[in-house]
């Protein structure tokens, strides 16, 4: 009997012992496969101000700072490109290795309004895009934002557009590094892109 329950416990413990060994050697695996799940490329190609197609692909080498707005929007957009621009101006002799892009979820009436004008003055180094409305919504799915128009009698053309308010930013190899929330300081901003050259 007392053979039998020493056979027990030894069983118990060599299980335990495989499931330990196993946990430990697929954990990493498992934690891989995350981060590689939630990298990606977001890519875009867009008409600048001149009908010139500007794409993601250009811009290989540099970090892009990219939020999708539009020139009639009261708060959100206007109050993230002035941080852009903070950070432009901060950035010094670094700012060459950044590229500011404004792309437009209104494109016809940004267009319209005069969307180079808008996004120069804020800052002249950020690029304003604005293509189809198929193009807007192929980017938009490939950053994964949300963006639609809205009804409101009191906006110009009595419409608004609801999006998503994030500030993106891309690396030198296109990959997705990070997302800065509504309402970051300048300061945080500039101190995460210069952690990075």
């Amino acid at each position: 009997m007392r053979l039998r329950s020493l056979q027990i416990i030894l069983w118990i413990a060599a299980t335990a012992a495989v499931v330990a060994f196993s946990a430990m050697r697929w954990w990493p695996a498992t934690d891989e496969s995350a981060a590689a799940a939630s990298a990606f490329s977001p890519a875009f190609a867009l008409a600048d101000s001149e009908g010139s197609i500007r794409t993601t692909a250009e811009f290989r080498g540099k970090f892009l700072l990219v939020f999708f707005g539009f020139t009639s929007c009261p708060d959100v957009c206007p109050t993230t490109l002035a941080e852009v621009a903070q950070v432009m101006d901060d950035l010094g002799s670094d700012a060459g290795s950044v590229q500011p892009i404004f792309i437009s979820i209104d494109p016809e009436r940004d267009r319209r309004l005069g969307l180079a004008d808008y996004t120069k003055a804020f800052h002249p180094a950020i690029l304003g895009l604005a293509g189809s409305e198929a193009e807007t919504q192929s980017a938009a799915a490939s950053f994964k934002i949300f963006y639609e128009r809205e009804a409101d009698t009191s906006s110009p053309d009595g419409y608004t557009m609801a999006h998503t308010s994030g500030l993106y930013l891309i690396g030198p190899d296109g990959e997705w590094l990070r997302q800065f929330t509504y309402g970051t300081p300048a300061a945080d901003i500039l101190s995460d892109l210069q952690s990075r050259f």
